[in-house]
């Protein structure tokens, strides 16, 4: 018998045993991965092609406060503006659904293509949102989920302005960072609700890199001291902004995982320590026979150690495997539209569960480091 092979047969000797510890490590690590990723998606959103040449202009009060419609002239004639829309959260609901699983947004359709430049929509399509009064184009992520097609109607009840809306799907997009979205005409919502005007906040891209931060300074100064002050930044800036109103998502997902990995280590080193412990009437023969204290650390370590490896091949490679090839958004109800596994944080779960294997170790291999040969003996199986 070769040592590798008795390593082997003895990390399965009790083979219900070594199962619930792969199974628990696998499980763990899956978990791991799942809440690094979520973290990620969340601290870090999806930027589309042509994001870093867009600004958000909102109220400098709140998220909430509209901005006059008047403002625009003078944003389109600071030099590096591109193009501008108005950007006016609906918050509607589709069926009496108990909440929003995708957000409305009134815009100028004309300025489609001049803003949101990664958007792919058919020319046709576009051309009858354009011409359409009461026209709405979808991202294809809902237009999927709802079945929605070109020519179909449907009605949304607004959660925030009163009334519903009737529209008619002109198109469906996709490309875009967020493809849950619906566009229309800010016209038709400022003719519905009586009171046109204001407008959510703009929405602006400007002709190059070089120009943000003049167009940025430019914007804010324009409007500085009125009675609707306006805070401009990236649409990077604006995202990053907006996920921390949520809180502190990073310390509760940290706290999480710390409890996570301190459970899982108490756990396999209690399994460990059971598994050699059983054992130590054969370790005694092995120091016996004449192997040293590092060689039968060694022994412990591996069988550790491949125990560890096992459930992290399992736990890592399914995480990968279904949020590569699954579909997120249906799993997560529309609340993400991607889960994507980088290696860092594979890596990270990799190095997790080799310092598992270590620390798991640690305790079992001190026992027999202090047992004598007569002691070992004396053990009863």
């Amino acid at each position: 018998m070769t040592i590798p092979t008795f390593i082997f047969k003895n990390a399965l000797r009790n083979q219900r045993r070594a199962l619930l510890s792969v199974s628990s490590v696998a499980a763990s690590l899956f978990l791991l991965v799942t809440l690094q990723v979520a973290l990620r998606e969340l601290t870090l959103p999806v930027e589309s092609s042509g994001a870093e040449l867009r600004i958000c202009a909102r109220n400098k009060v709140s998220l909430t406060n509209p901005l006059p419609a008047r403002q625009r002239p003078i944003i389109e004639k600071i030099p590096g503006v591109e193009g501008v829309s108005p950007f006016t959260w609906f918050g509607g609901q589709y069926q009496n659904e108990g909440g929003m699983t995708f957000a409305q947004f009134a815009m100028d359709p004309k300025e489609t293509r001049r803003v949101f430049t990664d958007i792919k929509l058919d020319e046709a399509a576009l051309a009858e949102f354009v011409s359409q009064k009461n026209a709405a184009i979808i991202g294809k992520v809902s237009a999927d989920k709802y079945k929605f097609k070109p020519g179909d109607r449907f009605k949304l009840d607004s959660t925030v302005y009163p009334g519903s809306l009737d529209f008619i799907v002109a198109g469906i997009f996709s490309g875009t960072a967020d493809d849950r979205m619906m566009f229309f005409h800010q016209d038709y919502l400022d003719e519905s609700i009586g009171t046109p005007g204001y407008v959510g906040m703009w929405w602006l891209k400007v002709k190059s890199a070089a120009d943000m931060a003049p167009v940025i300074q430019a914007i804010n100064a324009a409007f500085q001291n009125t009675s609707a002050e306006v805070r401009a930044e990236s649409e990077r800036n604006f995202q990053l902004g907006f996920i921390s109103m949520l809180g502190n998502i990073k310390a509760l997902i940290a706290s999480i995982s710390t409890v996570v990995v301190f459970t899982l280590v108490l756990v396999t080193a209690s399994t460990m320590s059971m598994a050699v412990r059983e054992r130590f009437r054969e370790l005694a023969i092995l120091k016996a026979l004449g192997f040293r204290r590092r060689e039968l650390f060694a022994f412990i370590l591996a069988e550790s150690f491949g125990l560890a490896a096992a459930g992290a091949c399992l736990g890592i490679g399914a995480a990968y495997i279904l949020y590569t090839y699954g579909n997120i958004s249906k799993m997560t109800a529309g609340i993400f539209v991607s889960f994507e596994v980088t290696p860092r944080i594979m890596g990270l779960a990799a190095l997790v569960a080799a310092l598992l294997g270590i620390i798991s170790a640690v305790a079992p291999s001190v026992s027999v480091a202090r047992m004598s040969v007569v002691n070992g003996l004396k053990t009863l199986d």
